[in-house]
């Protein structure tokens, strides 16, 4: 695996491959890598000829009072395991690289409408700072088509629409969320649990199933919503939002609509947590 600090050097790996007639697939993400991740390259692989993972600890999707400082970096461990994965070429840019004028000075982004919404609502300007990222990213490696988890659900609704309104040649390619054997999802901020909070974070999962009987059953979505809630709350959660939605994140009209997803968004201790559940994959 190549591994490029430089977008001159990344670009001219690019360029090589290009020449060759190669298809290159894409997977961004921020590091402190797991098996979700390493999922991610392995469905790249499979839909192009050459992968590129890149790593970078994007500061503008990061509120004030948030985890960027404190967000785990484990560079060589993570190159030691794409290159298991077989991973062709990594990109390791700074923050300089990416944000030339400064991330004051950027070229700002906004996603109208769904970035208002669920996390957007709790976490102001975060979507802005994924969409401007990616975008560069996009032009960085200008790849055949990106992977993203389903786990960020509306992370991987924005980038599509960012995709799609922008023009960029970009296929986007869902993978599905990894789980642990109990059902909590696989994240970079489960080790942040402590002591019993790992045992209680699986209630997320088991309360986005009880969403899923629940509206299979045809309970009406708000009573869905609140029982959530109140779920969490007595396991010791401070709820964000546990909420019913389309496929497009629009309100649904009724629980038996086809292509509703579960959405949850709750904090236990010092970790926020996020999960979902879509109905008709379960």
């Amino acid at each position: 695996m190549q591994t490029h600090t430089t977008l001159a050097a990344l670009r001219a790996q690019l360029r090589q491959w290009r020449r060759e007639g190669a298809s290159v697939g894409f997977v961004p993400t921020m590091g402190n890598l797991h098996a979700g991740h390493f999922a991610l390259v392995e469905l790249a692989r499979k839909h192009a000829d050459k992968v590129v993972a890149s790593i970078f600890v994007n500061p503008t999707q990061f509120g004030p009072n948030e985890d960027y400082a404190r967000y785990p970096r484990t560079p060589d461990r993570d190159i030691n395991g794409l290159a298991e994965q077989r991973c062709d070429a990594l990109f390791l840019p700074t923050v300089e690289q990416m944000y030339p004028f400064g991330t004051i000075g950027c070229v700002q982004m906004h996603v109208p409408g769904i970035t208002d919404i669920l996390c957007g609502a709790h976490r102001p300007g975060h979507f802005n700072g994924v969409a401007q990222v990616v975008a560069r990213l996009f032009n960085m490696v200008q790849p055949d088509l990106a992977v993203f988890g389903r786990k960020d659900y509306q992370q991987l609704q924005v980038i599509r629409y960012m995709a799609k309104e922008m023009s960029f040649p970009v296929e986007i390619i869902p993978a599905p969320t990894l789980r642990e054997a109990d059902g909590l999802a696989m994240s970079s901020r489960n080790q942040y649990l402590e002591g019993d909070e790992r045992r209680t974070a699986v209630r997320i999962y088991q309360t986005l199933c009880f969403m899923r009987d629940a509206a299979r059953q045809g309970l009406p979505v708000p009573g869905i919503e609140d029982e959530a809630t109140s779920r969490l709350e007595a396991a010791g959660f401070t709820v964000d939002y546990a909420e019913v939605r389309r496929a497009d994140l629009t309100r649904p009209r009724s629980p038996d609509e086809p292509g509703l997803v579960a959405l949850v968004a709750a904090r236990l201790g010092r970790t926020r947590l996020i999960d979902n559940l879509e109905f008709d994959a379960a």
